[in-house]
């Protein structure tokens, strides 16, 4: 499913125009992308949990090359499925 399909998915759930959908789709995007920004987290009870995870950083090989290069320290996101999510999909 791509975001469009999710976007007539809810429109038709909710009763609701898919730009009204489309709407709710990027407004929850944008809240977890910005908790994320903030290094929070986004807790939905069944679903999951989004979180922001720190890696250190290293020194890596270009597979290509064979050079080693330097790969800073940043920032990635994480998800983590809720007990309901994990039993769905059995």
């Amino acid at each position: 499913m791509n975001k469009r399909e999710l976007i007539d998915h809810i429109a038709e759930q909710v009763d609701c125009t898919k730009a009204d959908a489309a709407r709710m789709v990027d407004a929850f995007t944008g809240a977890v992308f910005a908790e994320l920004k903030a290094r929070g987290e986004v807790a939905i009870a069944g679903f999951g949990t989004f979180s922001a995870s720190s890696r250190n950083a290293r020194e890596a090989r270009n597979p290509r090359t064979g050079e080693t290069i330097h790969v800073p320290a940043m920032h990635v996101p994480k998800f983590k499925s809720g007990k309901a999510l994990k039993e769905s999909t059995r």
